[in-house]
């Protein structure tokens, strides 16, 4: 449910960004050419691919190259936005019309608060159409930060009828925070870029208190190898090999598949 891949001309430098801002050595180029062999060694049929627009400029180019990886089998591309956009029904309509049925957004990277009032006409426009799959969380405490669990609580119970995917376990480097902001909130959190630093007992915590079958797996390549996240995922976890099919095949029930 969760990678990224990036034009050729652009991969290079948006990996080293990545790399630069999380300290994390990339594993794979940015490129599909690189990630599609490391799906099929892990045996995944599916993936999702997104981008995130740093500007408003950059909304439509982004989500005309998000359109153009659907010609690969078995992509499924995440459109874009970006508050300060202004034609953003028309922009979801021609999404729409093109097979896109998921928004991402990356408040910190994109440079916006995820509680800006412009996302509300957003949001209002996506339920019922779109699934938003947003990154929470960061180095900030959450009153400090773009995004955090207690921000995008506010949105699901605003918007009760958006189905929404909450990254990196609910909040990256922001666990502590997820049980308390979102217990009993109906939404699915992936499992990027979390398991090679999140506190073993949150991570169980976390694990066992929202519904198994709301759990989505994600690699954030190319930050992490697909094969090697779910290897970690089964031994962190201790999951049977029946407990982790279902985390990987858990996206069936988001509906876009057949888009």
């Amino acid at each position: 449910m969760h990678t990224h891949a990036f034009h050729e001309k652009i991969a290079a430098k948006v990996v080293k960004q990545l790399e630069n801002y999380y300290k994390i050595p990339p594993i794979g180029t940015g490129e599909f050419r690189d990630l599609e062999p490391r799906l099929k060694k892990a045996d995944i049929d599916y993936v999702c691919i997104h981008s995130a627009a740093t500007t408003p400029k950059q909304v439509v180019p982004a989500n005309r190259w998000a359109i153009s990886l659907k010609k690969h089998p078995g992509v499924f591309p995440f459109g874009t936005m970006h508050p300060q956009y202004d034609k953003m029904e028309e922009e979801l309509a021609y999404l729409y019309d093109h097979g896109i049925r998921g928004i991402k957004l990356h408040p910190d990277f994109q440079g916006f608060w995820l509680d800006d009032p412009a996302l509300l006409p957003l949001f209002g426009a996506m339920e019922g159409r779109f699934t938003l799959m947003v990154h929470i969380g960061d180095n900030k405490p959450p009153k400090e930060n773009p995004s955090c669990p207690w921000k995008l609580a506010a949105i699901i119970r605003k918007f009760p009828k958006l189905q929404v995917i909450a990254a990196h376990f609910g909040g990256f480097r922001h666990w502590q925070y997820v049980v308390e902001a979102m217990k009993g909130l109906d939404f699915y959190m992936d499992t990027s870029s979390s398991l090679f630093e999140i506190p073993q007992e949150l991570l169980e915590g976390i694990y066992k208190t929202f519904p198994h079958d709301h759990f989505l797996f994600g690699s954030d390549y190319p930050l992490f190898d697909p094969g090697s996240e779910m290897i970690r995922l089964q031994e962190r976890l201790h999951l049977s090999d029946h407990e982790l099919e279902a985390i990987m095949t858990n996206a069936n029930q988001l509906g876009f598949f057949n888009a």
